[in-house]
């Protein structure tokens, strides 16, 4: 039996989110600082730059996070690698290195609290049965999900994809049902969701943080012709063709330049 006090009912912190075995608060000033980094975090408040944490209530399921990314339990939790054999443990390295995520990604199960550590970005909870029970994910974004759900590895459709249109050429892709914990470089209330039914979305820029795996990303010409694309301007653009969805930043975003989280 454990008693956590002055964590959920502290006055700095508000519970901005939850679903699932997750809760994401938020705190709203950065109190532990000095006379160097006070005007800072003072005006990191005004706009709306704060620390989130991320809570997993491991009585209503275990969990996957990124590898690192424990701050501390309490209670009965118990944490493995998921690694099932050899062979699974040499599938998630491959994985790992072609998605530029961590090859183990552990997992913590009971019926205690774990609690992740602090982040600058702004945190997504998504229901991946909501996306037909699988989403795409763009590098970087994956923190932690339900360990119901499954890591896959999914390839561009062509190498022209990857290159000219600035990815990677494999993604991170979440299959089944439960909910994920994304970082964003971006909050929720300025994501834009854009729902295809046999029709286009054409981005100019790497803005789309997530997709539907059912979509074929190709990467074309905005124009039909080369003088047509240079007179627009735009070039080579980002396509998604198909059925399905798509999450999409309104700005062109880099998750290399998103806030890093100090410690104060």
């Amino acid at each position: 039996m454990y008693q956590v006090k002055n964590f959920f009912e502290n006055d700095d912190v508000d519970i901005i989110a939850q679903l699932g075995a997750f809760r994401v608060i938020q705190w709203k000033r950065d109190l532990s600082v000095n006379s160097w980094n006070a005007q800072s975090a003072w005006f990191s408040a005004q706009m709306n730059v704060h620390r989130r944490q991320v809570v997993c209530d491991l009585a209503k399921s275990a969990v996957t996070v990124q590898a690192g990314a424990m701050q501390w339990t309490v209670g009965d939790v118990s944490a493995t690698t998921g690694v099932k054999g050899v062979g699974d443990f040499f599938g998630k390295a491959l994985r790992g290195a072609v998605t530029k995520e961590s090859a183990i990604k552990p997992e913590y199960e009971g019926s205690g609290m774990l609690v992740l550590e602090p982040t600058y970005k702004h945190i997504l909870l998504v229901d991946v049965g909501q996306w037909g029970g699988s989403i795409v994910l763009d590098d970087g974004l994956f923190l932690a999900c339900e360990s119901t759900i499954r890591h896959e590895v999914v390839m561009r459709s062509n190498l022209s994809s990857a290159v000219a249109g600035g990815e990677g050429l494999f993604n991170l892709s979440l299959v089944g049902n439960g909910v994920a914990c994304l970082e964003s470089p971006v909050p929720r209330e300025e994501l834009i969701q854009i729902n295809l039914r046999d029709d286009e979305v054409k981005i100019d820029g790497n803005m789309a943080l997530a997709w539907s795996p059912s979509l074929n990303f190709t990467v074309e010409r905005s124009g039909k012709s080369l003088i047509g694309s240079a007179a627009s301007g735009e070039g080579l653009v980002n396509v998604y063709r198909g059925t399905g969805s798509v999450l999409m930043s309104p700005t062109v975003y880099s998750t290399a330049f998103a806030p890093a989280m100090t410690n104060q």
